[in-house]
């Protein structure tokens, strides 16, 4: 882990064209395995005419078209590289933003790279192995870390869970006493204002990371003015893990652009000029278990050739618009995240059933869950009696509290934007 973590923060400062001479490399090292060994990339490059030669770089790559969610969703096990044993891969599982749920595979050793990777910016903005970190996170992330991590306290997360209210995590701050504070934007959010509500003073981490929602300037501000501490802001899917970053001068995001290519692209999939907004698109370098190439993650960002005064090497990108659900603000006041019921769904008992899921609230204690099934091995009746209990229980709510008006329909609409967002409310309330 030491090693991986030293080469990986070596390369931050690498002269700018040796890491894209590097990107370049591994692209082509991807792509080669790609058409040999995934049958899915194998028939975009034969119906294409292609073949891994004609890749010299990413902007070669248009001819694959964009690899979206359904795509990975219809071709699952066509993903997988021959040669490897399913089984002994790990399997990640995302309802997202989108409530789309998608299933994909890593090796062990790309999943400790990811956790590595994960790392990096920490240390680079000053987060040291045995400063105290605390993560508000869903319960399932809670054994993530490695048990030599834990026994010896190197960069080892302390967990609060998502699911707990506001007032219920700032006793527990208060108890964990963090130096480095992480976890849901909005989840963050909502614990500065429970601490301005109650005058509490006494969490003063060091720095704060944020990531899942972007956050507008007033709310971050309200986040950094709460715990007097600086917070930076993380650009990830579960997909990929980390894709770009905030250092300490806050430019832009830095892209990890020695483990993943990023993308801005038009509606014709042809890439935008710097300082144009285009549909985001990542090719992970290090995901040879089930390649993504041209994977679009649903948001829209630009690029930019300004340089950081940091330092660092890496491209920035600009985030303009990402995963903006609304905060769900419940009849006794309690302010909830989106992030809460995106996670509160991950864990539902039946989540592998449904294909497509969205929750709108109408009224403070009415939010209406639209539902598309996968199949039909398990009755709607049985999956939603289960649903409106896992619900209640989730959110620690009391049945007389909020009614769950679960219903079943064969398709979501998309938004005018394009987009399905999984949480929304009606309710004009600002936060």
């Amino acid at each position: 882990m030491v090693y991986m973590l030293r080469s990986l923060q070596r390369r931050l400062y690498w002269p700018r064209q040796k890491l894209l001479d590097y990107q370049d490399r591994m692209l082509r090292l991807m792509v080669t395995h790609a058409y040999e060994n995934v049958p899915f990339y194998h028939k975009r490059f034969t119906d294409a005419a292609k073949k891994p030669s004609d890749i010299r770089t990413a902007s070669d790559l248009t001819f694959l078209g964009v690899i979206r969610k359904q795509d990975i969703r219809n071709n699952v096990e066509r993903m997988i590289a021959k040669g490897v044993e399913k089984g002994k891969l790990l399997r990640i599982e995302t309802s997202g933003s989108t409530g789309l749920p998608l299933t994909l595979y890593v090796s062990r050793d790309e999943d400790d790279f990811r956790k590595v990777k994960h790392l990096r910016d920490h240390v680079i903005c000053g987060h040291k192995a045995t400063d105290r970190w605390v993560v508000i996170s869903m319960p399932t992330r809670f054994q993530a870390v490695g048990l030599l991590q834990r026994s010896i306290g190197f960069y080892s997360p302390r967990f609060v869970s998502v699911f707990e209210d506001p007032a219920k995590q700032v006793s527990r701050l208060e108890e964990l006493k963090p130096e480095i504070l992480d976890g849901y934007s909005t989840s963050i959010l909502l614990i500065a204002k429970e601490m301005e509500k109650r005058g509490i003073t006494a969490i003063r981490p060091r720095m704060i990371f944020t990531g899942a929602e972007l956050l507008d300037a007033h709310s971050r501000k309200k986040i950094e003015r709460s715990f007097d501490c600086p917070s930076y802001d993380q650009y990830a899917t579960i997909e990929l893990e980390r894709i770009a970053w905030q250092c300490l001068a806050k430019t832009g995001y830095h892209m990890d652009s020695d483990a993943l290519i990023v993308q801005f692209v038009d509606k014709e999939g042809e890439e935008v000029a710097k300082g144009e907004s285009g549909e985001i698109l990542c090719t992970s370098l290090f995901n040879y278990s089930m390649p993504l190439i041209r994977y679009s993650v649903g948001d829209i960002g630009s690029w930019t050739d300004e340089r950081c005064s940091c330092g660092i090497n890496l491209p920035l990108m600009k985030v303009l618009e990402g995963r903006r659900d609304s905060i769900i603000i419940l009849p006794d006041g309690r302010m909830l995240s989106p992030i809460t019921f995106i996670c509160a769904m991950d864990l539902y008992k039946f989540f592998g059933h449904i294909d497509q899921f969205k929750l709108i609230q109408k009224r403070p204690d009415y939010i209406e869950v639209v539902l598309v099934r996968k199949d039909d091995s398990i009755g709607e009746k049985a999956l939603q009696t289960e649903l409106v209990s896992h619900l209640n229980k989730s959110l620690e709510l009391d049945v007389s509290e909020v009614t769950f008006d679960v219903h079943f329909v064969d398709k979501i609409p998309l938004e005018a934007s394009g987009k399905l967002t999984s949480v929304t409310t009606e309710l004009k309330r600002p936060i």
